[in-house]
């Protein structure tokens, strides 16, 4: 009886006072002042993005045109007519992130299924991971003097110094950390009740990983693989050193053992120039290259939200 006095008492409390809440408390005023200061430093954080890709959209825009995304670079001069394009640079962007993708992606992949499935938290793995992490805060001009030290210089490549494929190289290393470390954490998202389920009924641990596992992770893993690619294609210090510059478009496999032109070189090349038509084609090539960019982590973004609505 006891109880259900008490047990009214509270019902009674409850229903004739309401909770008051002070806005002027110290606690409440705070909280706001924190909130005001959070929203100003996402603001400030956003701005210089925000002015970067803006400047760059109207510099650059003003001078699309299909001729400047086909055609080949002419030598410097003042004419603004006769500059040319951009074309060959383009290309080889794609042709050199192509090349880095396809060393790096079944690297890094595998090297995240290893860590993953087969080390999970032993010393080895630990060691990888630490570096990874330390991989990915390297400098990227550190990927390209390792290159030009151990295939430009030594042209330990049929011959060859500078080159696409040694472009695509050192454009490797920096896409490496990235997918390995998505790989990794992909596949840890993986339920264990799955992989136990696959070998309680008899699959071999290959089976279980490329029937099971890898299929369910395969959106975070190119995820991670369309941030590495998009990385390595705005890179300019690695590519001075292993790919240099080309004017000219590549008219077969054999030249990817020469010099080949990207966006990024492009752009560090022909702001330096004193002429008006070379700053000009900077612009242009900037322009493209932050769509490029855009486009990817866009691309990722979306298969990240549908990774997302997927799982839930």
């Amino acid at each position: 009886m006891g109880c259900k006095e008490t047990k009214s008492k509270v019902l009674d409390m409850y229903n004739n006072h309401s909770l008051i809440v002070n806005p002027n408390s110290k606690r409440n005023l705070l909280e706001k002042i924190f909130t005001l200061l959070s929203i100003i430093c996402a603001i400030v954080a956003i701005i210089p993005l925000m002015l970067v890709i803006s400047f760059v959209l109207i510099k650059g825009g003003s001078y699309i045109s299909l001729d400047l995304l086909i055609l080949e670079p002419e030598p410097p001069g003042d004419d603004l007519l006769s500059a040319g394009g951009i074309g060959p640079a383009i290309v080889g962007t794609l042709i050199m992130s192509l090349i880095a993708a396809i060393i790096s992606i079944p690297i890094g992949v595998g090297g995240g299924i290893f860590l993953s499935e087969f080390s999970k938290n032993g010393n080895f793995a630990k060691f990888i991971r630490f570096g990874t992490n330390v991989l990915a805060g390297v400098p990227s001009i550190i990927a390209g003097v390792f290159i030009y030290a151990i295939i430009v210089s030594t042209k330990i490549i049929f011959g060859s110094m500078f080159s696409a494929i040694a472009g695509g190289m050192a454009l490797s290393i920096l896409m490496l950390p990235t997918i390995i470390k998505t790989t990794d954490e992909g596949l840890k998202l993986v339920p264990d009740d799955l992989r136990k389920g696959a070998l309680g009924v008899g699959a071999s641990k290959f089976t279980m990983i490329t029937n099971i596992t890898l299929p369910i992770a395969f959106r975070s893993i190119s995820t991670g693989v369309v941030l590495g690619i998009a990385r390595a294609a705005g890179e300019t210090a690695p590519l001075i050193f292993t790919a240099l510059f080309s004017r000219y478009y590549i008219t077969g496999l054999e030249d990817l053992f020469y010099e080949m032109s990207s966006l990024s070189v492009l752009i560090y090349n022909f702001a330096l120039e004193p002429y008006e038509a070379q700053n000009q084609l900077a612009w242009s090539a900037s322009f493209v290259l932050i769509i490029i960019l855009l486009g990817m982590n866009i691309l990722s973004r979306w298969i990240t939200s549908s990774t997302t609505e997927k799982n839930f």
